[in-house]
């Protein structure tokens, strides 16, 4: 069983930074693939971005393609995203989640591999 919890969202102005968070517990994380995903009011959770066990392999949604960056530091069982040039469409919750222990070395894009759900944080871009 692993336990995720985010941090690090907040209110920003559109252009502006912020770094999400995702620290993992109950178990070492990197064994698991991770990803980030979000969920703006009144629409379905959808991929942000995902990382490898190792690190190796990144994926990201066509929407945040050169503007977000996903990252890990295994040691520290934390994962990160760093999103710069925030546009108002990227309001939403966003939510870390980890794949079972030993799944994959892919990193997924679909929700349904990751059975781990940090309970999320609300970011928040203001034109």
């Amino acid at each position: 069983q692993v336990q995720l919890a985010e941090s690090g969202g907040g209110l920003v102005q559109a252009g502006g930074s912020l770094r999400l968070s995702c620290a993992a517990s109950g178990r070492t994380s990197s064994s698991s693939a991770m990803g980030w995903f979000r969920q703006a009011p009144g629409k379905e959770r959808e991929f942000v971005a995902s990382i490898s066990r190792s690190g190796g392999i990144t994926r990201y949604a066509d929407s945040v393609k050169g503007r977000f960056t996903i990252s890990r530091d295994n040691a520290k069982n934390t994962m990160y995203l760093r999103m710069s040039s925030l546009k108002p469409e990227d309001t939403a919750v966003y939510y870390c989640a980890a794949t079972p222990a030993g799944y994959t070395y892919d990193a997924p894009k679909n929700q349904y591999e990751y059975d781990y759900w940090g309970q999320g944080t609300q970011v928040t871009v203001s034109s």
